[in-house]
């Protein structure tokens, strides 16, 4: 039975996840879209956003991004070391 197959079935439980993803979907209080908001900033400001380049928008500081590849990117430390090494580009 597929997930949406339960919630079908299920009125209750649809009932408390729909509240739920509607707490969840609230501007500003998930982390998640909070996330996606700076990162789309970030990659609009650089010009990557929706030109298809394959680039990401690195954070080298809080307020601060360069274009890499998303492998290395990706692979920057994440433990004890907040942001990627280098300058970039202001993009506030």
């Amino acid at each position: 039975m597929s997930t949406s197959d339960y919630y079908k079935k299920n009125a209750g439980a649809r009932k408390r996840r729909n509240e739920q993803q509607k707490r969840y979907n609230k501007e500003g209080k998930a982390k998640g879209n909070k996330i996606s908001r700076e990162s789309n900033r970030a990659n609009r400001s650089l010009g990557t956003y929706g030109n298809g380049d394959g680039k990401d928008a690195a954070h080298t500081s809080k307020n601060r991004a360069k274009l890499q590849s998303p492998k290395v990117n990706r692979a920057n430390p994440r433990k004890g070391k907040k942001y990627s090494s280098g300058k970039g580009r202001k993009i506030a």
